[in-house]
This record gives structure tokens, C-alpha cells and sequence, in this order.
């Protein structure tokens, strides 16, 4: 009986992977091999920096957040101290975009936190 080298199946599941390796340079899209190499790196990096997004934007928020209340005469962690102490229930990513973009209500926020904490 001959040696099954593969048929239909065998091809379909090579050009998928070649299909994802699309775009990529020299042999890494041509190549089998290469490709799937290629593909199973990048998958690894795909899933790896979903979860770094994720830090990256807390990080830029803070970093925000830091900025405009030191303006203000505060530090980050006593304005969140203030924050939880007066009740206000905004994440990281609305303050920062109020920070950035509605500094008045942004400073009125920052008023009600100050007088939280010295009260």
C-alpha cells in the first residue's frame, strides 16, 4: 500500500497558514515552514500584547490623572483617596479623559476631593 502523502486536507490546512503569513517578508510567506514559524510567533505577540494594551492605557491614565491634579496642589494617590472618601464612583479612563478634555468639570471635581479631605 503507497505512503499517504496527503491530499485535500493536508493542502487546505498549508494554504491557511500560508494565507495568514500574507504580507510578511521573503520566504516567511511563501515558505511552509518559514510561515509557520512566522504565524505562530505572531500569535504569541498578538495574545501577549492584548494584555499589555491593557496596562499600557491604566499607565497612561495615571500618568494623565498625575499631571492635572498636581496643577490642582495634589498627588494622584490622595486625589484617589479623596475620590473613594467623597463617593465619586469615575474610573481611570473618564477622569483622564475629563483631565484632558472638560478641565472645568474636571476642577470642580478636584475642589469637591480637597474639601473631602480637608473636612
Amino acid at each position: 500500500m503507497p505512503r499517504a502523502k496527503g491530499g485535500p486536507k493536508t493542502r487546505q490546512r498549508r494554504n491557511d497558514r500560508l494565507k495568514m503569513a500574507k504580507g510578511y517578508y521573503g520566504g516567511k510567506s511563501r515558505m511552509y515552514r518559514s510561515a509557520t514559524e512566522a504565524v505562530d510567533k505572531s500569535l504569541l505577540y498578538a495574545y501577549r500584547d492584548r494584555r499589555a494594551k491593557k496596562r499600557d492605557f491604566r499607565a497612561l491614565w495615571i500618568a494623565r490623572i498625575n499631571a492635572a491634579v498636581r496643577g490642582q496642589g495634589l498627588t494622584y494617590s490622595r486625589f484617589m483617596e479623596g475620590l473613594r472618601k467623597a463617593g465619586i464612583l469615575l474610573n481611570r479612563k473618564i477622569l483622564a479623559e475629563m483631565a484632558v478634555h472638560d478641565a472645568n468639570g474636571f476642577t470642580q471635581i478636584v475642589t469637591t476631593v480637597q474639601a473631602t479631605i480637608k473636612g
